[in-house]
């Protein structure tokens, strides 16, 4: 008997093999780079894996649906180029992420930078006041 490799999986057999290990991860192509999301005390950090992406390709903008939108869009230039590649494993052209944020976040605090080919963007929470004392009201 010949050992077979399913090449292209079911839908159901895909979610299996990611919910009880990786192996999904190396049967089928990544098209968007990796995330992570960190949680602090005092906010998030949003980290996302885009080598090889200049800074100027980059856009982050946060919708009135309070929603974080991560674009990029690699311009290419159109050299003609006698090369064909073998095997592409990665190659982002363009790509959107979108992550809806918690209500208490501070908008105007947002702040990114991307350095050795991670966008990191720190979203502060807004500070709560702190409730004052109860206040007696005197009755006339």
């Amino acid at each position: 008997m010949l050992p077979i490799r399913r090449t292209q999986a079911w839908l159901p057999e895909i979610l299996l093999n990611d919910w009880f290990n990786d192996s999904l991860y190396s049967q089928r192509t990544i098209t968007s780079p990796a995330l992570n999301i960190l949680e602090r005390g005092n906010g998030f950090r949003v980290e996302l894996a885009a080598p090889g992406i200049a800074k100027e390709d980059i856009k982050v903008d946060i919708s009135k649906e309070n929603q974080l939108v991560i674009s990029v869009e690699k311009k290419n230039e159109s050299e003609e180029k006698q090369e064909r590649y073998l095997r592409k494993e990665f190659g982002y052209t363009q790509f959107v992420k979108t992550l809806t944020l918690p209500d208490d976040i501070d908008k105007e605090s947002i702040a990114a930078s991307y350095e050795n080919g991670i966008l990191a963007i720190e979203i502060p929470r807004r500070v709560r006041q702190v409730a004052e004392e109860t206040k007696s009201i005197s009755i006339s």
